[in-house]
Formats: structure tokens, sequence, C-alpha cells
């Protein structure tokens, strides 16, 4: 079974785009990290700054490593995520079978 993270984030006015760049920066960094499947960020279509953010892990203990990894690497670099959000983000993490998820993309 597969770890995955879902995150639902909306950011302070005017600084959505570099939300968004930030966001992607975490996200890349996430998905050349060993044991990270995957990893995505997205906005919302009708052009609110809400945000959705997954990363699909091979286990919790990956999830945990590499989530710290990137934390510390990347707000010495662009501050804290949480200075872009106007308020706490929505965060859930779910047990998945790796192999029927990643198949649901394929078709």
């Amino acid at each position: 079974m597969a770890w995955l993270e879902t995150v639902v984030c909306s950011s302070k006015k005017k600084v959505d785009a570099r939300f968004l760049r930030v966001l992607n920066a975490h996200q890349e960094l996430k998905r050349r990290q060993e044991n990270c499947i995957a990893a995505w960020a997205a906005r919302s279509v009708d052009g609110q700054p809400l945000f959705l953010v997954q990363s699909l892990y091979t286990s919790r203990k990956d999830l945990q490593r590499i989530t710290k990894l990137v934390s510390e690497k990347m707000d010495s670099e662009h501050g804290s995520l949480q200075s872009f959000m106007s308020g706490p983000p929505l965060v859930g993490i779910f047990e998945v079978d790796e192999t029927e998820f990643v198949n649901q993309f394929e078709k």
C-alpha cells in the first residue's frame, strides 16, 4: 500500500502566481527523491486562489523523510509555505493501493 498526501489550500491576495511556482518547486524536489512515486500541484479552474497539492509515497516513513527534507531545503530558499497562505490548509493522508491508483491515470 502507498501513502497519498492531499493538501487543499488558498493563497493570500496577489501572491497566487508565486505560490504556484513555489508549490511546483516543492513537488519537483519531491519527485526527485527515491520512493516518491508522484507529486503534483494544481490551481482551481475557476480563477480562485485555491490549490490542490498531492504526493504519493511508497510508505509512511518515506512521506515523513521526504517532507522533512523538502521543508528544510525549500523553506530556507522561499520561506515557509504558510507565509503564502490565507488560512490553514486542509490536509489528509490516505493509504491507497499503488497499482490501482496509478492505473486510473493510465486509462
